[in-house]
Parts: structure tokens; C-alpha cells; sequence
């Protein structure tokens, strides 16, 4: 049961130790927050309207099933 404890502990620190390194070796990316042609995702209108739909689709599926004979 100890060497389980040993191993498990290497293997953990070696996955920290490479996602450590890969995080750090990321490219730096220059970004343009003022880009014109980000295409129609970039629209507060498009999640707006999203939103809404979901949510009504959210709405009837949850009352769709508490239909009462009364």
C-alpha cells in the first residue's frame, strides 16, 4: 500500500509539474478589442435574443408536464 502512495504521489507531481509548464510556455497573442469584422456573434442583439429564446424554451419544457384536470 505504500509504494501505491509513492506512485500516486510521483505520478501527481509530474502531471502538476507538465501542466505547470504548459501553461507557461503559451504564446503571447495580440489582441484587438476594436476589430470591426468579428462576425454576427459580436452582436448584443444576437445574444439578447438568444437569451430570450432559451429561456422560453426553458419555460415550456419545465410546465409542459404540470397539466392539472381540475
Amino acid at each position: 500500500m505504500k509504494t501505491y502512495t509513492i506512485v500516486r504521489n510521483s505520478l501527481m507531481a509530474f502531471v502538476s509539474l507538465f501542466i505547470a509548464a504548459f501553461a507557461t510556455a503559451q504564446d503571447k497573442v495580440d489582441v484587438d478589442i476594436n476589430a470591426k469584422d468579428s462576425g454576427w456573434y459580436a452582436s448584443p442583439w444576437v445574444w439578447v435574443v438568444g437569451a430570450a429564446v432559451f429561456i422560453l424554451l426553458l419555460v415550456a419544457l419545465t410546465r409542459g408536464g404540470s397539466r392539472s384536470d381540475a
